[in-house]
This record gives structure tokens, sequence and C-alpha cells, in this order.
């Protein structure tokens, strides 16, 4: 990594010893700097919780458009619907990284993928929600009820709710996410055809496909190989990922 001042290039100490084991992530999330102290416990905390204030004030939440970010059709339910499936889905079954567990869709790299455009409003507007409920409701947790929520307010008929999921409050550093130096480039990860392991997005910045086509080619034979692909590697089959697909796209606009 070089930066630039003026006409000179700061050279870093990986630039000098590239091979240098980097421990820093040894030391990511300690709970010494937990900002709410080392003792803190969540799965205590969670406890205390009154699971059905906090679903009411959420249903409240989406139905109360704002000025700064309207909601579509005044329902913020499709955009909670697409964050909790954006907080789930980068998630990979070769090494466990990524996904909902850790809150970790509110920092970069991933808040900035171009897949995840808009969903730093989303968090916005759960706010107020986390500053109510303060240090018992982790975001990680929230993410996901929010998502919970708005399909039960469309009709829809949940299998309930598993809370738990302890925040981090500092960027994962430990996931690799490619080794493309763009965004919406993919031709790095794959090696005579094949999409190279750990890897379950298609290319860099996504969570899964480019639903333009492999590197913007609208080519439906090859887009489909890559769905399949890529879910498989999120643990689905193809059921699972049809309907998610397809049913997750029947809402909102």
């Amino acid at each position: 990594m070089e930066e630039k001042s003026g006409n000179i290039k700061k050279r870093w100490i990986t630039d000098w010893w590239p091979n240098r084991l980097n421990l820093k992530v040894l030391r990511q999330n300690c709970s010494h700097s937990n900002p709410y102290g080392a003792d803190y416990h969540y799965p205590k905390e969670f406890e205390s919780l009154n699971l059905s204030e906090v679903k009411k004030d959420l249903k409240e939440l989406m139905t109360h458009s704002q000025d700064w970010w309207p909601a579509d059709f005044g329902h913020y339910g499709p955009l909670f619907i697409r964050l909790a499936w954006h907080s789930a889905g980068s998630y990979r079954i070769y090494d466990g990284r990524g996904g909902a567990r850790t809150g970790d869709l509110r920092f970069p790299p991933r808040i900035d993928w171009p897949d995840n455009i808009s969903l730093d409003k989303a968090i916005r507007l759960l706010w107020p929600i986390k500053q109510k409920y303060g240090r018992k409701l982790s975001w990680a947790d929230l993410i996901i009820l929010a998502g919970n929520v708005a399909l039960e307010s469309m009709g829809v008929k949940t299998i309930g709710f598993g809370g738990g999921r302890e925040d981090i409050w500092e960027p994962d550093e430990g996931p690799d996410w490619g080794p493309e130096q763009e965004m919406l480039s993919g031709k790095r990860r794959f090696k005579e055809g094949e999409l190279e392991k750990p890897f379950a997005a298609t290319e860099m910045g996504l969570i899964y496909v480019n639903p333009e086509g492999p590197e913007g080619n609208p080519d439906p034979v090859a887009s489909a190989k890559q769905i399949r692909v890529a879910f498989e590697r999120m643990g689905m089959n193809d059921e699972e990922t049809v309907a998610l697909v397809a049913g997750g796209h029947a809402f909102g606009k």
C-alpha cells in the first residue's frame, strides 16, 4: 500500500516485507475494547428483552415514512427484508465467513459494496430502535428481526425468531472477499471456469451473482450455472434458491 504526499510515495511495512504475518486479526473485537465493557454478556442482556415490545415498535416504524428517505408505497418492509437478506447472504459454507451473526454489514467493506447500495439508510432508519433498547438488542439481531417483522406485517407466517447474535464493533479483517482490485469484477476468482474456494459470490462487491449476467453479459445459461454454484456455496439447494430469489423479489418495487 502506498500513500502519496505531493510527489513522495509513503511505503508501509507490508511494502518492504510483504510476507510479514499480520496478527492484527487476533486483537480484533477484544472484550477489553467492547464499548459496553469487558464484563458485558449479551445472552443475559437479551433474556431481559421484551421482544413483543420491540416488534410493536418495528411495525410502527415501518409505516412512518421519513422525508429524508421516503418509504416506497408508505412501507419500509421490503427495504428491511432486503437488509436482512443481504446481512445473511454473504455467508459461505467453506470457511463459515460472512452472514448475519456479527452485524458486520454495517461496516466496510460490506456496507460499501454495490450490491448493498442504500442499506446504510435502512440501518439509519433502525437507529431509534437500537437507541431505545441499547445493550439488550444487538445490531445483528435487530437487522434480522426487522426482516422477520416486515414479513409478518405483510401477512407472512414466519417460523419464529432466534436471537443471540453478538455484535462486533469494528470492521472484520478476517474474511478474504476476493483478489480483485475493482468492484463488479470476478475473473481472478475463477480458475479454468471454476469458482475458487472459499468464495461464494461470483464478483467483488456482490453477495451472490450479477443480475445482469456474468461480468454484465446477459447469458441466461451462464447465469443459471453461476446462480446454482453461488447458492450451493451458501448452503442452499435449487428449490430453496428459486424460493428465495423469486419470492424475495416479489416484495416491494
